[in-house]
Parts: C-alpha cells; sequence; structure tokens
C-alpha cells in the first residue's frame, strides 16, 4: 500500500527552462549595460557556462554552482568583480518566473485526498517561492542539515525518514532517470519517471510506471497501490 507521494522539483513540478532563460537575458542586458565589451556576448555563451562549470561542481549545492557559471559569464567583459548584483538580478528574475506545470496544481489536489505528499530536491527551488507554498506535508533540500545530493542513498534515506514510514509505502516521482527512478528503487522506494519529452526508456531499469504527464499519476498511484501490473487506460505502462 502507498501512503506517501514525494515530488522532485524542478523539470517535474517547475517549468524551470524559461525562468533560466529569461534570468540569464537580463544578466546579459545588464553586461551590455556596464560595459560595450559585453557587445559581442551571446545568450548562447552564458546558457554554455553552466555545462562549462558543473562537471567539476556537481556535488555543490545548485546556488554555488549558478554563481560560479555567471562568474564565467562575466569574465567573458571583464566584470568579474560584479558577480554579487548581477547574480541577485538573476535570482530575483529566475524566481519570479519559476512556476509549476499546468498540470501540477490539480493533481496535488487530487493526490492530497490520499496521501501524504513530499518535496525532495538536490536544486534551490523553494516551494515558497515557486507558486507551491504550503502544498506539501513536509519538504527536503539537499545541503540543508548536511544532507547530500541524489543520488547518494542518504538522500532516499532522509526522505523515509521524514516521511515516518516504510520505504515500500513511499513513491518518488520526477523526470531524471537516474536520481528518480534507479537511485530511489535501489534505495527501497517505489518509483515513477515523468517522461514529458517522451524519451526512449534506457535500458536494464524498469520504473514502477511511466507517465507523460502528471495528469495521470493519481490513476496511476491507485492502480500501483492496488497491486496491479497491467496496462492501464490511460495508457501507461506499469513496470516489475
Amino acid at each position: 500500500m502507498l501512503t506517501t507521494v514525494v515530488f522532485d522539483a524542478d523539470e517535474t513540478l517547475l517549468d524551470l527552462r524559461p525562468a533560466v532563460t529569461a534570468g540569464l537575458v537580463t544578466v546579459l542586458d545588464e553586461m551590455r549595460r556596464r560595459t560595450p565589451d559585453a557587445a559581442d556576448v551571446t545568450l548562447a555563451e552564458l546558457e554554455s557556462d553552466w555545462g562549462a562549470v558543473f562537471g567539476e561542481l556537481s556535488a555543490a549545492p545548485v546556488l554555488e554552482i549558478r554563481r560560479a557559471a555567471l562568474a564565467r559569464s562575466l569574465a567573458r567583459a571583464g566584470l568579474d568583480d560584479h558577480l554579487d548584483e548581477i547574480a541577485a538580478l538573476f535570482f530575483a528574475r529566475r524566481f519570479a518566473l519559476t512556476r509549476p506545470f499546468p498540470d501540477v496544481p490539480p493533481t496535488l489536489a487530487v493526490l492530497r485526498t490520499r496521501y501524504t505528499l513530499g518535496f525532495a530536491t538536490n536544486g534551490n527551488s523553494r516551494a515558497e517561492r515557486c507558486g507551491l507554498a504550503g502544498e506539501f506535508a513536509f519538504e527536503l533540500y539537499a545541503h540543508e542539515n548536511g544532507l547530500p545530493k541524489k543520488p547518494a542513498p542518504e538522500f532516499y534515506a532522509a526522505v523515509v525518514a521524514t516521511a515516518g514510514v516504510p520505504a515500500e509505502q513511499i513513491v518518488y516521482v520526477g523526470d531524471s532517470w537516474e536520481h528518480d527512478v534507479v537511485a530511489p528503487r535501489r534505495a527501497g522506494l517505489r518509483s515513477v519517471w515523468l517522461n514529458r519529452q517522451g524519451l526512449p526508456r534506457p535500458a536494464g531499469f524498469t520504473p514502477d510506471a511511466e507517465v507523460s504527464t502528471l495528469a495521470d499519476l493519481p490513476v496511476v498511484l491507485s492502480d500501483l497501490s492496488a497491486g496491479s501490473s497491467d496496462r492501464v487506460d490511460v495508457g501507461i505502462e506499469l513496470g516489475g
């Protein structure tokens, strides 16, 4: 029996990409306002700076990774000394525009009548800053109180401890195959892969269920809780 549904944040509940892009546009505009040396800097270059620093800093808090990416961007125009001011502009814009996908509020309203809902993320999208205040019984953020990031087993152990129920009663829902499907299953939780883009399923592992929209989640969870392994009417394939 499932009692608890725990969600990833970015690209699962929250439509992050447009907000980040808008934040970077704001940064680029400010760079060009401050110096002519930024005239030839492009949005694509600012976007690439995240990937350029992520590998070395992947275990660090997301805030630190973003600041490192912005520092790299500012160095393109000799604005290294303005990181704090421009980072503040970026984060103000990013949080102002980060909001749930349309399928999220109605789905949470339905699920809340049957399950305890949790929010557990590697990122810095705090629920109250992104249109999800008061939606969850508990929230967990990597790097708070020493909590390591997904896919560390300690992250999912903290989910279980905070939920206060056995791991097998918890289903983790998210868009990342490694973080939200494979790692939770290894920790004893159930998993639902949110595959909004219709990507091919990686080989070698089977989630408990796969959905293309959270609107299908109530039916899928009901079926999982009942122990069914059949294909349900909404067209979602249930795994073993």
